[in-house]
């Protein structure tokens, strides 16, 4: 009985997110038209309700750890699920991301991801577009943020393993600059097919920098090491007793 109650939490929290996401998109889409940082608070509206409602809902409470950056830095994450993309979005107080470039075409999600200066890639071509968007922060078109970049690509279940890819290397070797690793369990609470959201409580954690100089090799291979070995202490934190 309480297993069914869940799932008709779960479906009920779901909708009415989709529903909040529409009305806070239409909303402020004409102040986000005239002001982008208006189109990064509606983004943040959306994260924070979220967030309030995943736990008034569905019994899914979420945790920030560790210090959260506020300076122009590269943040990669580990991916589990949707709720990993609202929680670290929601936190940074100037997030964009490192996007396929076909989510330019997303209705709304798309126009909005590009008003708050969203980085789009195509396949191999990621180097230029960030050389770029660096160009547009040292002419003063746009401000300095934090950019996030998911090191595996794709969202990846808990407990299975896929490689981390070179560009997350070549990002930290252009910009010069500091990586912020974040370890997350959500994936334990927000399955990536499902519709089921587990109660619990879900952490995302922002780990310490790495440095800026490391040779690219040396620094994924820390970077996986990090991200990976927190990521599992929370998911064993987490876990039933």
């Amino acid at each position: 009985m309480r297993y069914a109650v869940q799932w008709v939490r779960s479906v009920v929290f779901i909708a009415q997110m989709y529903v909040a996401m529409l009305v806070l998109a239409v909303a402020f889409a004409p102040l986000a038209l005239v002001r982008r940082d208006m189109a990064l608070r509606a983004c943040h509206s959306f994260c924070h309700y979220v967030r309030w409602s995943a736990a008034w809902i569905a019994g899914l409470r979420s945790e920030i750890r560790g210090t959260v950056p506020d300076g122009a830095v590269l943040v990669a994450a580990k991916h589990q699920s949707f709720f990993d993309i609202i929680l670290i979005f929601g936190a940074l107080p100037r997030p964009r991301f490192v996007m396929k470039k076909q989510l330019k075409w997303a209705p709304l999600l798309g126009w909005y991801a590009m008003r708050i200066g969203c980085v789009p890639v195509d396949r191999g071509k990621r180097g230029s577009a960030i050389k770029d968007m660096m160009k547009r922060v040292a002419a003063g078109q746009e401000e300095a943020g934090q950019l996030i970049i998911y090191p595996q690509g794709t969202r990846v279940a808990p407990g299975a393993k896929l490689p981390y890819k070179v560009g997350t290397a070549v990002l930290y070797d252009q910009m010069r600059g500091e990586c912020v690793p974040v370890a997350t369990n959500v994936g334990l609470f927000w399955p990536k097919h499902s519709l089921y959201r587990k109660p619990g409580v879900a952490v995302v954690e922002f780990l310490p920098p790495i440095p800026a100089g490391l040779a690219p090799r040396e620094f994924l291979v820390q970077m996986e090491s990090v991200i990976e070995q927190h990521s599992d202490r929370l998911m064993a934190e987490a876990a039933p007793q």
